[in-house]
């Protein structure tokens, strides 16, 4: 009987975790969400599980969650774990530039959520919010009038080009990219509302496209579930009004 993946993120938040976890939940496999069985511990047993093979030629050592294991594959990095999953379980079309593609999307959504956690923390992440508002309002000024429709209309774009849907950003099947792209928009949501609904008026198929993934039945499904975990004031996408201002 094979072994359930082991997925290793923080317990309290949906972050970058989440990403994987509608990979997950997409391709329907069984895993264990180590973090929220076992708190904040389980983050150490990544260091401690991988890392003392520090001394071996070809060890892993991830730089920090999420990660997961599969047997004794161990992956790390967003991205690269989203792609893994897709390629396994049918998230991703066949062919060898489609999959390039798709990996290039992913990362692309990785630029976007990276933009969207330095509206909030534009000096350093280990500081207090309240220790550099000033500056993240300047930041978040910015990415609203910029950034925000820069990447919403990148998006918009590739699923308008693509020949084999209407809905989805590549091929005629969900991929792990539109996965990505719902929590983005889902977050983006909360975080900006008034933004975005201002900004997404121009991005129909970016909307239908989340709508058209919130559908699929077993992350329909999953959305229901206390599994999946609400976006709240610790996690990447955070809603401070002042950052919102229009």
């Amino acid at each position: 009987m094979t072994k359930p993946y082991e997925l290793y993120y923080w317990p309290n938040i949906p972050g970058r975790g989440e990403y994987v976890r509608l990979a997950l939940e997409a391709a329907g496999v069984k895993y264990r969400d180590v973090g929220r069985k076992k708190g904040f511990a389980a983050i150490a047993e990544v260091s401690g599980a991988f890392g003392e093979a520090g001394a071996s030629k070809h060890a892993v050592l991830p730089f920090a969650p999420p990660v997961l294991k599969a047997g004794d594959l161990v992956i790390f990095q967003t991205a690269a774990i989203c792609a893994w999953i897709g390629e396994r379980h049918g998230l991703v079309p066949r062919k060898k530039q489609s999959r390039q593609f798709a990996l290039g999307l992913a990362l692309t959504i990785e630029d976007f959520v990276r933009e969207v956690h330095d509206t909030h923390h534009p000096i350093a992440a280990y500081q207090y919010y309240e220790d550099q508002k000033k500056e993240a309002k300047r930041r978040a000024k910015d990415f609203r009038e910029n950034r925000l429709g820069t990447f919403l209309t990148y998006f918009e774009t590739v699923i308008a080009r693509n020949a084999k849907s209407d809905v989805w950003l590549i091929g005629a099947k969900p991929s792990y990219c539109d996965l990505s792209l719902f929590q983005t928009v889902r977050g983006l949501t909360y975080a900006f509302p008034k933004a975005m609904a201002r900004v997404s008026k121009d991005s129909p198929h970016v909307l239908a496209n989340a709508e058209a993934v919130a559908q699929i039945p077993r992350i329909k499904t999953y959305l229901k579930s206390k599994r999946r975990l609400p976006f709240n004031q610790e996690g990447i996408f955070r809603h401070y009004p002042e950052l919102d201002d229009s």
